[in-house]
Protein backbone atom coordinates (compact mmCIF):
# COMPACT_ATOMS: atom_id res chain seq x y z
CA UNK A 1 0.00 0.00 0.00
CA UNK A 2 1.32 3.45 -0.85
CA UNK A 3 1.33 5.98 2.00
CA UNK A 4 -0.19 9.45 1.29
CA UNK A 5 2.16 11.59 -0.47
CA UNK A 6 2.16 14.30 2.14
CA UNK A 7 3.71 12.18 4.82
CA UNK A 8 7.02 12.65 2.71
CA UNK A 9 9.08 16.01 2.61
CA UNK A 10 12.24 16.73 0.82
CA UNK A 11 14.41 19.15 2.53
CA UNK A 12 17.23 21.67 0.07
CA UNK A 13 19.22 23.55 2.16
CA UNK A 14 21.23 26.77 0.55
CA UNK A 15 21.05 24.79 -3.06
CA UNK A 16 23.31 26.53 -5.43
CA UNK A 17 22.35 25.35 -9.25
CA UNK A 18 18.67 25.92 -10.24
CA UNK A 19 19.28 22.28 -12.24
CA UNK A 20 19.64 20.33 -8.77
CA UNK A 21 16.62 22.09 -7.82
CA UNK A 22 14.79 20.84 -11.08
CA UNK A 23 16.04 17.42 -11.05
CA UNK A 24 14.59 17.04 -7.04
CA UNK A 25 11.28 17.70 -8.43
CA UNK A 26 11.34 15.25 -11.23
CA UNK A 27 13.30 12.74 -8.67
CA UNK A 28 10.18 13.26 -6.42
CA UNK A 29 7.40 13.06 -8.24
CA UNK A 30 8.62 9.96 -10.45
CA UNK A 31 8.59 8.61 -6.65
CA UNK A 32 5.10 9.63 -5.98
CA UNK A 33 6.34 12.26 -3.83
CA UNK A 34 5.06 16.39 -3.66
CA UNK A 35 6.41 18.49 -0.61
CA UNK A 36 9.62 20.30 -1.37
CA UNK A 37 10.93 22.77 0.86
CA UNK A 38 14.03 24.96 0.23
CA UNK A 39 15.87 26.89 2.78
CA UNK A 40 17.71 29.56 1.44
CA UNK A 41 18.34 28.88 -2.04
CA UNK A 42 20.88 30.82 -3.81
CA UNK A 43 18.65 32.68 -6.05
CA UNK A 44 15.20 33.55 -4.90
CA UNK A 45 13.90 33.28 -8.38
CA UNK A 46 15.21 29.64 -8.68
CA UNK A 47 11.44 27.50 -8.80
CA UNK A 48 11.00 29.40 -11.96
CA UNK A 49 14.13 30.03 -13.87
CA UNK A 50 15.10 28.38 -16.90
CA UNK A 51 17.33 25.69 -16.10
CA UNK A 52 15.15 24.69 -12.61
CA UNK A 53 12.06 24.05 -14.97
CA UNK A 54 14.35 22.32 -18.12
CA UNK A 55 15.45 19.91 -15.62
CA UNK A 56 12.29 18.93 -13.63
CA UNK A 57 10.99 17.86 -17.09
CA UNK A 58 7.33 17.60 -16.55
CA UNK A 59 7.67 17.83 -12.94
CA UNK A 60 6.08 22.07 -12.82
CA UNK A 61 3.68 20.92 -10.49
CA UNK A 62 6.51 19.69 -7.78
CA UNK A 63 7.86 23.56 -8.17
CA UNK A 64 4.46 25.59 -8.24
CA UNK A 65 3.55 23.74 -5.22
CA UNK A 66 7.23 24.54 -3.43
CA UNK A 67 8.06 26.39 -0.75
CA UNK A 68 10.76 28.85 -0.06
CA UNK A 69 12.16 29.96 4.08
CA UNK A 70 14.45 31.22 5.73
CA UNK A 71 15.71 28.70 8.30
CA UNK A 72 15.12 24.66 8.55
CA UNK A 73 13.70 25.20 11.79
CA UNK A 74 11.15 26.37 9.71
CA UNK A 75 11.29 24.10 6.75
CA UNK A 76 11.05 21.39 9.77
CA UNK A 77 7.24 22.55 11.31
CA UNK A 78 5.28 19.87 11.43
CA UNK A 79 7.96 16.93 10.49
CA UNK A 80 8.12 14.08 13.56
CA UNK A 81 10.87 12.58 11.98
CA UNK A 82 14.33 14.28 10.06
CA UNK A 83 16.72 12.41 8.37
CA UNK A 84 20.02 14.41 7.56
CA UNK A 85 22.02 13.33 4.41
CA UNK A 86 25.55 14.70 5.96
CA UNK A 87 28.56 13.17 7.71
CA UNK A 88 27.68 12.88 11.37
CA UNK A 89 29.36 15.45 13.20
CA UNK A 90 32.72 14.32 15.34
CA UNK A 91 32.22 15.45 19.06
CA UNK A 92 28.32 14.41 18.80
CA UNK A 93 25.02 13.85 16.38
CA UNK A 94 22.30 11.73 16.09
CA UNK A 95 23.07 7.88 14.96
CA UNK A 96 24.69 7.33 11.35
CA UNK A 97 22.32 4.75 9.82
CA UNK A 98 22.07 2.73 6.69
CA UNK A 99 18.77 4.06 4.44
CA UNK A 100 16.76 0.93 3.65
CA UNK A 101 17.31 -0.57 7.23
CA UNK A 102 16.35 2.94 8.96
CA UNK A 103 13.36 3.27 6.33
CA UNK A 104 12.09 0.06 7.21
CA UNK A 105 11.53 0.65 10.75
CA UNK A 106 9.87 3.88 10.01
CA UNK A 107 7.66 2.76 7.52
CA UNK A 108 5.37 1.34 9.71
CA UNK A 109 5.23 4.21 12.13
CA UNK A 110 2.90 7.45 11.53
CA UNK A 111 5.80 10.04 11.04
CA UNK A 112 5.83 12.99 9.24
CA UNK A 113 9.30 12.63 7.60
CA UNK A 114 12.09 14.72 6.07
CA UNK A 115 14.49 14.04 4.14
CA UNK A 116 17.09 16.77 4.53
CA UNK A 117 20.06 17.57 2.06
CA UNK A 118 22.27 20.13 2.56
CA UNK A 119 24.38 22.85 -0.47
CA UNK A 120 26.30 21.59 -3.36
CA UNK A 121 29.99 22.89 -1.96
CA UNK A 122 29.58 22.67 1.81
CA UNK A 123 26.44 19.50 2.55
CA UNK A 124 24.83 20.36 6.18
CA UNK A 125 26.31 22.66 8.69
CA UNK A 126 26.58 20.84 12.21
CA UNK A 127 24.23 22.97 13.48
CA UNK A 128 21.80 21.89 11.12
CA UNK A 129 22.55 17.95 11.76
CA UNK A 130 21.83 18.67 15.40
CA UNK A 131 17.88 19.40 14.63
CA UNK A 132 18.06 15.77 12.76
CA UNK A 133 16.88 12.37 14.38
CA UNK A 134 19.35 10.65 12.07
CA UNK A 135 21.87 10.44 9.66
CA UNK A 136 21.70 8.91 6.86
CA UNK A 137 24.95 7.09 5.01
CA UNK A 138 24.11 5.80 1.45
CA UNK A 139 26.09 2.84 0.53
CA UNK A 140 28.42 3.34 -1.87
CA UNK A 141 32.14 2.13 -3.04
CA UNK A 142 34.49 3.10 -0.30
CA UNK A 143 37.01 4.80 -2.80
CA UNK A 144 34.20 7.02 -4.20
CA UNK A 145 31.56 7.90 -2.34
CA UNK A 146 30.67 11.15 -4.04
CA UNK A 147 26.93 11.78 -5.48
CA UNK A 148 25.36 14.78 -6.77
CA UNK A 149 22.35 16.37 -5.14
CA UNK A 150 20.11 15.27 -7.12
CA UNK A 151 21.16 11.82 -7.52
CA UNK A 152 20.89 11.24 -3.75
CA UNK A 153 17.12 12.62 -3.54
CA UNK A 154 16.79 10.01 -6.36
CA UNK A 155 18.10 6.92 -4.20
CA UNK A 156 16.79 7.81 -1.20
CA UNK A 157 13.40 8.71 -2.75
CA UNK A 158 13.23 5.27 -4.35
CA UNK A 159 14.07 3.51 -1.08
CA UNK A 160 11.77 5.05 0.91
CA UNK A 161 8.91 4.43 -1.40
CA UNK A 162 9.85 1.19 -1.89
CA UNK A 163 9.70 0.93 2.06
CA UNK A 164 6.24 2.20 2.21
CA UNK A 165 5.06 -0.50 -0.40
CA UNK A 166 6.16 0.98 -3.86
CA UNK A 167 4.52 0.75 -6.90
CA UNK A 168 3.32 -1.89 -9.07
CA UNK A 169 4.87 -2.29 -12.33
CA UNK A 170 2.10 -2.53 -15.14
CA UNK A 171 2.43 -4.89 -18.07
CA UNK A 172 3.19 -3.52 -21.73
CA UNK A 173 2.04 -6.41 -23.50
CA UNK A 174 -0.17 -9.28 -22.81
CA UNK A 175 1.03 -12.35 -21.60
CA UNK A 176 1.04 -15.02 -24.51
CA UNK A 177 -0.96 -17.52 -25.58
CA UNK A 178 0.86 -20.81 -24.63
CA UNK A 179 0.33 -23.66 -27.26
CA UNK A 180 -1.82 -26.18 -26.12
CA UNK A 181 -0.43 -30.23 -26.30
CA UNK A 182 -2.16 -30.82 -29.75
CA UNK A 183 -0.46 -27.91 -31.26
CA UNK A 184 2.83 -28.79 -30.34
CA UNK A 185 1.86 -32.46 -31.57
CA UNK A 186 1.11 -31.13 -34.97
CA UNK A 187 4.56 -28.91 -35.27
CA UNK A 188 6.67 -31.92 -34.21
CA UNK A 189 4.19 -34.38 -37.30
CA UNK A 190 4.71 -31.53 -39.74
CA UNK A 191 8.26 -31.44 -38.35
CA UNK A 192 9.45 -34.22 -38.94
CA UNK A 193 8.23 -34.84 -41.98
CA UNK A 194 9.83 -31.98 -43.57
CA UNK A 195 13.08 -33.13 -41.95
CA UNK A 196 12.52 -36.50 -44.10
CA UNK A 197 11.85 -34.58 -47.41
CA UNK A 198 15.01 -32.73 -47.21
CA UNK A 199 16.87 -36.01 -46.13
CA UNK A 200 17.91 -34.56 -42.31
CA UNK A 201 15.57 -37.59 -40.93
CA UNK A 202 15.78 -41.24 -42.10
CA UNK A 203 12.88 -42.95 -41.13
CA UNK A 204 14.29 -45.79 -40.93
CA UNK A 205 16.60 -45.24 -38.14
CA UNK A 206 15.30 -41.72 -36.73
CA UNK A 207 17.12 -42.47 -33.70
CA UNK A 208 15.83 -39.86 -30.57
CA UNK A 209 15.75 -36.67 -32.52
CA UNK A 210 11.94 -36.36 -32.52
CA UNK A 211 11.78 -36.85 -28.91
CA UNK A 212 14.22 -35.03 -27.86
CA UNK A 213 12.95 -32.09 -30.10
CA UNK A 214 9.66 -32.82 -28.26
CA UNK A 215 11.65 -32.22 -25.19
CA UNK A 216 12.81 -28.85 -26.26
CA UNK A 217 9.55 -27.37 -27.05
CA UNK A 218 8.21 -28.63 -23.83
CA UNK A 219 10.58 -26.58 -22.32
CA UNK A 220 10.53 -23.71 -24.32
CA UNK A 221 6.95 -23.30 -24.24
CA UNK A 222 6.29 -22.61 -27.20
CA UNK A 223 3.47 -19.49 -27.68
CA UNK A 224 0.92 -20.08 -30.58
CA UNK A 225 2.63 -17.52 -32.70
CA UNK A 226 6.02 -19.36 -32.25
CA UNK A 227 4.22 -22.75 -33.26
CA UNK A 228 3.37 -20.79 -36.18
CA UNK A 229 6.01 -19.56 -37.11
CA UNK A 230 7.98 -23.01 -36.84
CA UNK A 231 5.51 -24.75 -38.95
CA UNK A 232 6.28 -22.10 -41.37
CA UNK A 233 9.82 -22.40 -41.60
CA UNK A 234 8.95 -26.37 -41.73
CA UNK A 235 7.25 -26.08 -45.16
CA UNK A 236 9.96 -23.00 -46.68
CA UNK A 237 12.19 -25.99 -45.78
CA UNK A 238 10.37 -28.79 -48.13
CA UNK A 239 9.81 -25.86 -51.17
CA UNK A 240 13.52 -25.03 -50.89
CA UNK A 241 14.47 -28.69 -51.24
CA UNK A 242 12.00 -28.38 -54.24
CA UNK A 243 13.32 -25.79 -55.80
CA UNK A 244 17.10 -27.34 -55.78
CA UNK A 245 15.91 -30.94 -57.76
Amino acid sequence: MVANVDSTRFVLIQTSHPGNVGATARAMKVMGFSDLVLVKPRFADVLCQEETVAMASGAADILARARIVETLEEALDGVTFACATAMTPRDFGPPTREPRALFAELAGQAHKLALVFGSERYGMANEDVYRCHAVLSIPTHPDYGSLNLAQAVQLLAYDWRQALGGFEVAARTTDPRLADAQAVQGLLTHLQASLETIGHLDPAAPKKLMPRLNQLFNRAQLTVEEVHILRGIARSMVKHAASED
